[in-house]
């Protein structure tokens, strides 16, 4: 008896992880369009800046910019700056957040 409660056990849950939603990977067209939103900074890059921004989508398809993640606080205002209220072309579910690195590299 306990050897078949165990394995109902393990066929549920099995079952439930597999069942679960996957994280949602940006498509490139949306990354595309963020890196276009971003490019020609108006401040000196001297060595590669990373960043991590967390966003959603308003009902009218505008990046809402929740959250950015560098030690920079230039590169911080400038994301927020070129990105917040910027309409793109996407099939991104509104009101869900995603998030996205970026990477700010000096010109050559």
């Amino acid at each position: 008896m306990k050897s078949i409660a165990l394995a109902l056990a393990l066929l549920t849950g099995t079952v439930l992880s597999a069942a679960t939603e996957p994280v949602k990977e940006l498509n490139k067209s949306c990354s595309e369009q963020i890196a276009e939103l971003l490019e020609n900074p108006q401040f000196q890059v001297d060595a590669e800046i990373s960043a991590y921004v967390t966003f959603m989508l308003n009902d009218d398809n505008e990046i809402v910019v929740l959250d950015v993640e560098t030690e920079n606080q230039q590169v911080e205002r400038f994301v927020k700056a070129r990105l917040n209220y910027q309409e793109i072309a996407t099939n991104l579910e509104q009101g869900k957040q995603y998030n996205v690195p970026v990477r700010i590299v000096a010109a050559s």
